[in-house]
């Protein structure tokens, strides 16, 4: 008689972590909910040196107001010819080509969420 709980309810615990698993999966596919991607996208900048999190440039918006532009990832190639990790270039203007992916996911909550990246993809000084 233990024999035949045992295995039920052994098989009850198996059929209930299985059924756990699948709903774990589908809300792991349900976070993510669009990638958008923006390539060859222009701005006149001045440089405004590297932080921890990326490399600052302060541009114009239409209105005139200064806006602070940051990009996380810069090509090797750009970095090759230009070295952003030095303080020299600190107030030079350049024409910056570079793209962007936007990821747009919900959190546990269910609140929609943001992650931009902008990669520098050519650097030209002016």
């Amino acid at each position: 008689m233990k024999t035949k709980k045992l295995i039920v309810f052994s098989g009850l615990l198996l059929v209930f972590l299985s059924l756990s698993s699948f709903k774990s999966e589908a809300y792991l596919h349900a976070n993510l909910v669009s990638v958008a991607y923006q390539d060859g996208l222009l701005v006149y900048a001045t440089f405004d040196g590297k932080e921890d999190y990326g490399y600052n440039f302060i541009t114009k918006d239409k209105d005139g107001e200064e806006k602070t532009l940051t990009f996380q990832k810069v090509d090797d190639k750009v970095l090759e010819v230009f070295n952003l990790a030095d303080e020299k270039l600190i107030g030079t203007k350049f024409k910056i080509t570079f793209n962007r992916v936007i990821t747009f996911t919900k959190d546990e909550d269910g609140m929609d969420d943001q992650d931009e990246t902008n990669t520098i993809t050519k650097l030209e000084k002016l």
